[in-house]
């Protein structure tokens, strides 16, 4: 398995799916050996990890095809010398759809991804979304493509809404995709008495966002913390009465499900995966309509009683997306292909 993206404090959504699977597949199968293989510049770091027993590291080489009855790489990369069967989960392809990066990232991006999909033998997508992009952007028939949804921890049930801060959070870098900058526009059309918490390191483009806040007639009432721990992010979730995520383009949107799971009230975009994941527990908008983005954070706000009824919903929608269900399909998709039931070996 590729191991290389669970390294670090300050881990992404990747990192995240890379800890909890690295993890929960070692300890819901201890009768299976494991070979966490990490990228040269994340090898050393990965040395002063505590491991299971039956898991032992190496450098991952692209000279070198493991020599084992499977690998996995974790994010939408193999090796350059193919292993005997392979797995390959693909998280989104955003940066193949629309200008959110720079074109290097974008050229190096797209070839890793081509490359991946057309020497998987299976291929796991987080979403139906990104599964159908899979094989309409990759050309990968849906014969070869298992959706495997991520999770959420499980956790006690956070504050109600009416001992809640009268804030509204959002996470995620701040950059293009994510679309801060209509966020911060929307949030100045608001009722004052609010305040709007913008939880993420800068992103590409984020220096239109910086100047529209610091020009914002609402600025004293942004919040800018940067990145925070996973302690504090928890402590925010159970703060804010609303969480706004109307992001452009989402592959899953873990941010969308810790939400709910602590009893925020979502806002979020109507299309992609976010609608799949969100389902009915949240409102949904246009995220390139900024006024209809206003309209929806101006109702939460407003009405609490449509904020009790999402956190509730939201309470139940968690229910379905955990970790160790989807520990427990990743290790079906092994299985199916150690099987044979597809082109291993060729």
């Amino acid at each position: 398995m590729d191991a290389t993206y669970s390294v670090g404090s300050h881990l992404s959504g990747v990192g995240v799916y890379s800890r909890q699977l690295l993890d929960g597949l070692a300890t819901r199968h201890p009768e299976a050996a494991f070979v966490w293989c990490y990228r040269p510049h994340r090898f050393a770091r990965s040395l002063s990890l505590v491991v299971p027993r039956q898991v032992s590291r190496r450098p991952l080489l692209d000279s070198w095809p493991p020599s084992a009855d499977l690998f996995h790489g974790l994010n939408q990369r193999l090796p350059a010398k193919r292993p005997a069967r392979t797995v390959s989960t693909f998280h989104d392809l955003f940066v193949m759809t629309a200008d959110y990066s720079t074109p290097d990232f974008r050229a190096r991006f797209a070839a890793q991804a081509r490359d991946a999909a057309s020497r998987s033998d299976l291929v796991i997508a987080v979403s139906r979304f990104t599964a159908n992009q899979v094989e309409e952007l990759l050309g990968v028939p849906s014969s070869r493509i298992r959706v495997v949804p991520h999770g959420v921890p499980a956790r006690e049930p956070g504050p109600p809404q009416s001992q809640r801060a009268r804030m509204i959070l959002t996470v995620g870098a701040m950059q293009k995709r994510k679309n801060t900058l209509r966020l911060v526009e929307a949030f100045e059309r608001t009722p004052p008495g609010w305040k709007l918490v913008l939880a993420g390191a800068t992103g590409f483009e984020s220096e239109s966002v910086l100047r529209r806040i610091a020009d914002s007639p609402r600025s004293r009432d942004i919040e800018r913390p940067g990145y925070v721990s996973a302690g504090d992010l928890n402590q925010l979730y159970e703060q804010a009465s609303i969480f706004a995520f109307p992001s452009l383009d989402e592959g899953f949107g873990i941010p969308v499900l810790e939400a709910m799971a602590a009893g925020a009230a979502v806002l979020t975009s109507h299309g992609g995966a976010l609608r799949e994941v969100a389902g009915e527990a949240a409102l949904l908008v246009d995220p390139l309509d900024t006024g209809a983005i206003a309209e929806g954070l101006s109702t939460l706000m407003e009405v609490q009683t449509l904020r009790d009824q999402l956190a509730a919903a939201g309470y139940e929608r968690v229910r379905r997306f955990t970790w160790e269900s989807a520990v427990d399909q990743t290790w079906n998709v092994y299985q199916e292909l150690l099987a044979g039931n597809e082109r291993a070996g060729t």
